[in-house]
């Protein structure tokens, strides 16, 4: 795994304050960043009933040689502090030998001034006994809980069968098995609650007391709030979650994919302040005392908003692709157990126009495996079955279009058209043979008339 990569120096020490915030040290805080005499990060803790200092120097690189141990334990005499004081040296990379050997040695010889050594392997392990993860320079929340990716009570392509169900002219049982991927999504359910009162003169113009849920997708990049439906299957599906356990899952999917939260929880919470903030402001109209109308911008400070909660879940997404002749179709949705909100629906639309949506009739053409609108289906004429307008051959006989499968059948009926009497000819075009008759009896009744027999 990649552990704090692309990290500037100053970057790398946010996380070493962070890290050890977490880990329940208190007073923790960085040194000045000018002047650096080797003290990057301070922090205290009660031990035995007595507080000691802990001086920690960061080093954001490959090796760390015995000179900045040295150096580090130079600065923990000098540091301003009454009372015992300890070292530790923080790295991404590894500790070379000569390093650990006089680390070793301040501590068997009981030396005053102690000194810790943590390598990138330490930071990671740590960073896992509080409940968070490395990742890329970042400390990311840890989440092990998903919601069901599928229903255990059905087959895992059960929602693809439901969806091909209403396709005419194909069976479910005909259909190949689809490739099917999981996508574990990270997503947090944000709880917070507004309180704000806005005054002037005249008294109390505008009031908010509300409490506030939605859900954010959470992947790598900047938050976004979650659709409605999206959101409800999440937050009512919060006491159903069961273990992200990607090995499981690769034996039901043929593809499984974990994503990774892309911001610390505190992240998540400034963020969902700062949208409430937005969200809540609003301009509201009143009358002073003096009788004049006045507007005033009404915009809750950040301390009127407090989280009550993140929640952290994997949200699946599961997309099934289906391979029928010359066409694939996607189906993609997010699950929760039984619960489905479709994200992409690929099999109720038409391969040859915009039609789409489960409102209309699609039909499934055997000839080139397009599933086509009512517009873009025919009727073939030598198989009677349906075939559609981006597959077919298509000519004109008695000045009407037919529609085949393929140039045999064209010339398989061209033979039989040429064998038909003139009658069966004209039924080839019903509406022009009707038309003809119609014609005809109009012309025998205007002759009638004009001899006079009616």
């Amino acid at each position: 795994m990649a552990v704090l990569d692309d990290l500037s120096g100053f970057e790398f020490e946010d996380v070493v304050e962070d890290v050890f915030r977490n880990l329940g040290y208190e007073n923790v805080r960085q040194a000045e960043r000018t002047a650096d005499e080797g003290r990057d990060v301070i922090m205290e803790e009660v031990v035995d009933g007595t507080r000691r200092a802990i001086i920690v120097e960061c080093k954001h690189t490959d090796t760390v040689g015995r000179p900045v141990v040295q150096k580090l334990h130079s600065a923990i005499a000098t540091f301003d502090f009454e009372g015992p004081k300890h070292g530790m040296v923080v790295t991404t990379g590894r500790f070379t030998n000569p390093a650990q050997e006089y680390a070793t040695r301040l501590q068997q010889n009981d030396d005053p001034h102690p000194i810790e050594l943590l390598d990138g392997e330490d930071l990671r392990e740590i960073a896992d006994e509080i409940g968070l993860d490395l990742y890329n320079g970042r400390i990311e929340i840890l989440c092990d809980e998903t919601l069901r990716p599928y229903d255990p009570a059905a087959d895992v392509e059960a929602a693809v069968a439901e969806a091909f169900r209403d396709i005419e002219n194909i069976e479910a049982a005909d259909l190949p098995a689809p490739y099917s991927e999981a996508t574990f999504r990270p997503v947090v359910a944000v709880t917070a609650d507004t309180n704000a009162v806005f005054e002037t003169s005249v008294g109390v113009i505008h009031r908010i007391n509300a409490r506030t849920r939605f859900v954010v997708h959470a992947d790598r990049g900047h938050p976004q709030v979650a659709d409605d439906d999206v959101a409800t299957l999440v937050t009512e599906n919060l006491h159903a979650t069961v273990d992200l356990d990607t090995d499981r899952f690769g034996n039901v999917f043929d593809d499984v994919e974990e994503r990774r939260f892309g911001q610390t929880q505190t992240a998540y919470k400034e963020w969902a302040v700062d949208r409430l903030q937005d969200f809540h402001t609003t301009t509201v109209t009143y009358t002073g005392d003096n009788n004049v109308t006045y507007n005033k911008t009404c915009e809750p400070n950040r301390s009127d908003i407090s989280v009550q909660s993140i929640e952290p879940v994997y949200l699946p997404e599961v997309r099934h692709t289906t391979d029928l002749k010359e066409y694939t179709y996607p189906y993609d949705y997010y699950a929760a157990g039984p619960s489905r909100v479709t994200a992409e629906d690929g099999i109720h639309r038409c391969v040859h126009c915009d039609t789409s949506g489960v409102d209309k009739t699609y039909t499934y053409c055997p000839n080139c495996g397009a599933i086509a609108c009512d517009s873009h289906i025919k009727t073939e004429r030598v198989k009677q079955e349906p075939v559609c307008t981006g597959c077919a051959v298509t000519e004109r006989f008695a000045l009407k279009t037919k529609y085949f499968y393929d140039d045999g059948n064209l010339e398989a009926f061209r033979e039989e058209y040429t064998e038909m009497p003139i009658h069966e000819k004209a039924m080839e075009n019903k509406l022009l043979a009707g038309a003809s008759v119609v014609a005809a009896l109009l012309v025998v009744i205007g002759l009638l008339v004009i001899g006079g027999v009616i």
